[in-house]
This record gives C-alpha cells, sequence and structure tokens, in this order.
C-alpha cells in the first residue's frame, strides 16, 4: 500500500469510526488489509485478516410498514368499514355512537354484544379497523357513565385482546387508533398533508373540536414524512463523509420543523379549551395513574376464565408518536427519566454499562406503538450517526450551524407544545378546582373532574396528570431543556439552555422568554397573564 494510500484508509477509517462510535486497529506490523468497501446503504471496515465487522445496514422504510410519502400513516388508506358484514354490530355501535353515549345506553347494548372471532379479519387494514372501533368502544366503556366501570365486558375484551396482540398494541386506545388510523381524504387526488382534506372515522364527541384534536396530529405526520427518507440519506451521507450533502439534509430538516411547530399552533383555530378539558379529555384516559378520576385499580379484561386480574394502561398520547421519536433519535438528542439531571457521564455511556431505566417514559410509550414502527426506532437508534459526525467537524461552521437549528426548530416545537398544554389543560384545572360539581352542573367522576375533589392548591399541582397518566408539566421542560444539550457552538448552548454554557455563572441565561429561573412560567393568551406550575398534567407529549 502506498504513502498516499495509506494516508487515505487512516483518514477515511478515522472519520468513520468517529461517526459511528466503531474502533478500528491496524495490525502493528503494518500488514495491508483489506481495503475499506464504502456505500450509502451498509459499508464494511477491515477488522484485521480474514474477518470483517459489518455496520448495520440503513433501514428500508418498506420493511416497517412505512412510506416516503405518508410516513407512519398506513400506506392504504384506513377503512371507512369492516367489508365483511360479520362484523356490522361492532360498526353499528360506532354509527350511533355519541347518541349511545348522550343516552347513557352504550353500557346496556355492548353487554348484549356476542362474542365475534377474529379469524375472519384478513388483511393489515382490516385489523387496524377493528382496533379503532374496539378502542373507542372499550374507552366509550369505562368513561361513558356517572362513574368509570372496570370490568370490560368479554363481549368486546376477548377479540380486542386477540386484535391487540396480532398488532403488538395493549389493549387501550393509543395514538395510533386515534390519529394514525382515523382519518380519511375529502378528496382522494389531494395531499393528506393539508388540513383541508381531512376528516375522522370516529370520535366520542362528534365535535369538530375533536375531529380538529385527531386531525392537527394527522397533517403533522403527512407533513413530517418526507423528513424519514431525507435524515435516513444523511446518515448514509456520514457514513462516507460527505459533509455538504449532510449540512444540506439538516438545513431542510430545519426548515420543516419549523413549518410543523407552524402546523401544531392551528390547533387553536378549531378546538376549544373547555370543550377539549371538559368532553374530550376523560375519554381518552387511560387506566394507569387514575385514581383520583376513579379507577384506583386499574381495569379488568374478562375473558371468561374468572381469573382475571386488574391491568393498568396509559391512555392516547403524543409521545406515542414515532415520527417525534425519530426526530430525537437521528439527531442524537438523549432523554432521561423525568427528574434526572444530566451528569458529566454522557447518556449513551450510562447505556452501556446499565440498562434503560424503567421510568423513562419516552421508553416507555414505544410499547404503545405498532410493533414495526417499535422495530424501526430501534433499528435508527443503531445507525444514527449525525450528532457524533457533527462534533467530528465541529470546525465545519455551515454544518454545526444546521445541527444546531434542527436542536432550535424541536426545541421551539416543544415550547409550543407546552403552551399549548398550559391553555388546554392547567387553566382549564384551575377554574374547575374553584367550582364545586354542582356549580359545574355535573355529579361524573373522571379525569376533568378530578381537580374539584383534590386537596391543597400544592397537592393538587403535584397530582394533575395527562391521559398518559403521568404529571407531565416536569416531563415536557425536561424534555425541551434536554432538547438542547447536543447543541454544538456555544453561542447556540447558551441559548438552547435554561442557564449559562459550560457552567459559567459569569453568563447571562438565555433561557425561553417569559420563563423564570425556577422553571415557572407567564403566557399572555386568550385568559390573560397567567403563571405555569412546574408540576401540572399534560395534553399530548411531545
Amino acid at each position: 500500500m502506498s504513502d498516499r494510500s495509506a494516508a487515505l484508509s487512516e483518514r477515511l477509517e478515522g472519520n468513520i469510526s468517529r461517526s459511528l462510535g466503531f474502533k478500528t486497529t491496524r495490525s502493528a506490523k503494518g500488514e495491508d488489509w483489506a481495503p475499506i468497501v464504502l456505500s450509502e446503504g451498509g459499508i464494511f471496515i477491515s477488522a484485521g485478516p480474514p474477518s470483517r465487522t459489518m455496520i448495520p445496514p440503513i433501514p428500508v422504510l418498506s420493511d416497517y410498514g412505512i412510506s416516503p410519502e405518508h410516513g407512519f400513516l398506513p400506506i392504504e388508506l384506513p377503512l371507512e368499514i369492516l367489508p365483511d358484514p360479520y362484523y356490522n354490530r361492532w360498526e353499528v355501535v360506532i354509527e350511533n355512537f355519541q347518541a349511545l353515549l348522550l343516552s347513557k345506553r352504550l353500557r346496556q347494548v355492548v353487554q348484549r354484544l356476542p362474542v365475534l372471532s377474529t379469524s375472519r379479519l384478513q388483511h393489515a387494514a382490516e385489523w387496524r379497523r377493528a382496533y379503532l372501533l374496539l378502542s373507542f368502544i372499550t374507552h366509550g366503556y369505562i368513561w361513558g357513565g356517572s362513574k368509570p366501570e372496570e370490568r370490560i365486558p368479554k363481549a368486546i375484551s376477548i377479540p380486542f385482546l386477540q386484535i391487540c396482540k396480532h398488532l403488538e398494541l395493549p389493549p387501550v386506545a393509543t395514538y395510533a387508533g386515534v390519529c394514525l388510523w382515523n382519518f380519511k381524504p375529502l378528496f382522494h387526488d389531494e395531499s393528506i398533508d393539508s388540513l383541508d382534506n381531512l376528516a375522522t372515522l370516529a370520535t366520542f364527541t362528534g365535535s369538530l373540536d375533536e375531529s380538529w384534536f385527531y386531525l392537527i396530529s394527522v397533517a403533522i405526520e403527512a407533513r413530517g414524512a418526507p423528513l424519514l427518507p431525507l435524515m435516513l440519506k444523511a446518515v448514509a451521507a456520514a457514513r462516507v463523509d460527505n459533509c455538504k450533502r449532510v449540512t444540506d439534509c439538516l438545513r431542510l430538516f430545519a426548515e420543516r420543523l419549523d413549518e410543523l411547530g407552524t402546523l401544531l399552533q392551528r390547533m387553536y383555530e378549531n378546538c376549544d379549551p373547555h370543550v377539549f378539558y371538559h368532553k374530550i379529555r376523560p375519554y381518552l384516559a387511560g387506566s394507569k395513574n387514575m385514581a383520583d378520576a376513579g379507577l384506583p385499580n386499574g381495569v379488568i379484561y374478562e375473558d371468561g376464565t374468572g381469573t382475571e386480574t386488574y391491568s393498568q394502561y396509559g391512555g392516547g398520547s403524543n409521545a406515542q408518536s414515532s415520527l417525534v421519536q425519530f426526530f430525537d433519535i437521528v439527531l442524537g438528542v438523549e432523554h432521561r427519566p423525568t427528574g434526572d439531571k444530566r451528569t458529566e457521564t454522557s447518556e449513551s455511556e450510562q447505556e452501556r454499562t446499565s440498562p434503560p431505566s424503567r421510568h423513562n417514559f419516552i421508553q416507555d410509550m414505544r410499547s404503545y406503538m405498532p410493533g414495526p414502527h417499535r422495530r424501526f426506532l430501534e433499528h435508527v437508534s443503531n445507525i444514527a450517526n449525525i450528532r457524533e459526525y457533527v462534533q467530528s467537524h465541529r470546525d465545519d461552521r455551515a454544518l454545526t450551524i444546521a445541527y444546531d437549528a434542527c436542536l432550535a426548530m424541536l426545541r421551539s416545537l416543544r415550547d409550543k407544545h407546552i403552551q399549548m398544554v398550559s391553555r388546554y389543560i392547567i387553566v382549564k384545572s384551575r377554574e374547575s378546582r374553584s367550582l364545586s360539581p354542582t356549580t359545574i352542573g355535573t355529579s361524573t367522576i373522571n379525569l376533568a373532574s378530578a381537580a374539584t375533589r383534590q386537596g391543597s392548591a400544592r397537592s393538587r399541582s403535584k397530582n394533575l396528570r395527562g391521559t398518559g397518566g403521568t404529571a407531565l408539566i416536569p416531563f415536557l421542560k425536561q424534555a425541551r431543556d434536554e432538547t438542547g444539550e447536543p447543541a454544538i457552538d456555544a453561542w447556540a448552548r447558551r441559548i438552547l439552555s435554561n442557564g449559562p454554557a459550560d457552567g459559567r455563572a459569569d453568563f447571562a441565561s438565555l433561557g425561553k422568554v417569559g420563563e423564570h429561573a425556577d422553571g415557572a412560567m407567564e403566557i399572555v393568551g386568550l385568559a390573560g397573564t397567567w403563571s405555569v406550575d412546574d408540576s401540572e398534567g399534560g395534553l399530548c407529549h411531545w
């Protein structure tokens, strides 16, 4: 091997090692080894004769039921009705769903249903439609009375458990059910990334507010779909040290993230906070940590054995969006269990020495994703290299600025969501606390009425929970702050953190506008100026 070839080989090996976290070694005697084979999919690195180490290949989207056009939304549009008349009994319940809930007759109707077999469900779209039907019926059954029902009759629990096993989902209404598989285009020749062309297939209330709430997420998923192949291309480009392509991909990524933030803020157009808090949100609640809402033990799914036990699951949550978790993974944003502080030891180093914490909420939410989507994220976690690549090329200003811009846009998205949680949950919760059930005009026990039954003001702020079953303002703020931690340039670290960069006490904090040093925020909205406690609930979790 010539001196020039050897130098080139060493440079390439060094770049690849830094980008991918691999160590390449060379014989002490300097023997010529097999050349490095480079491609933008998978590559081999010489590890000594005669063996080679295979770097994991870039995932193929179609292997996980994902498409470049629709992302995590189904490639085949959701069915509006199951084609087999055998399942008409389920369809009729959903067709009359709002009337049955309004008349308090849903439980009576469900109890008379026969146990239908799932053997006649043929295609993936049919399984997804069946899941949507039974998840809505189940949540309507639990929360559709004056107090929650903890026993789910076998007429729906038996087929629901079988369907969930097939789809690798828990028996609860997840983000996949209420958003990903719950839409239709108004005009099939128009794009589904526009809110003007979307409608829902099922709702609890029949309200425009509820449809709009789901469809905002559908539009975000559709608008964000092109970011999947874009960032996989960036990962491949980093493997071959194509700095320009990585930079271009990051710039496009940041621009699209900004668009998603704008799309999220359209929630205010057609979803009223009062309607959401009191009418929609209670139906989305799960059975985990719901003692104040009337389910101290969880729920029982009857299977006919008589030996059933209580189960607890979180409800629908946007933390179950695979798209948002993909953003974190591909950018190298690491999330710790809520309350854990950042240490000198990196999260990635900790993961190599100990298993992930069981209390990491974001990790827990992956179990609420369809199996193929969950496995896709695991695959991306094994090949993500953008953060390391940028760190190893920190002298390239265009690259580092593009990367830090992505972090800034993702943090901005989380800021917008915290403000939305505040307006839709915290303000409405405080209003509810000042009223008795008689004043509100209802004696119903659910997630919305829980605020009026809690204790002192401080304990109430601690106990207010999101539909996922956890107090989420601490989680949301920590997730937002962690988004800025990988920033490369010192100025970006200052802007994207709540305190001085590099721990220097002599530098002014450039935290989020309106946020105090103790983490409380002041937000000016339709309700005027008010403060946000640092320990209160959640609308959905970005």
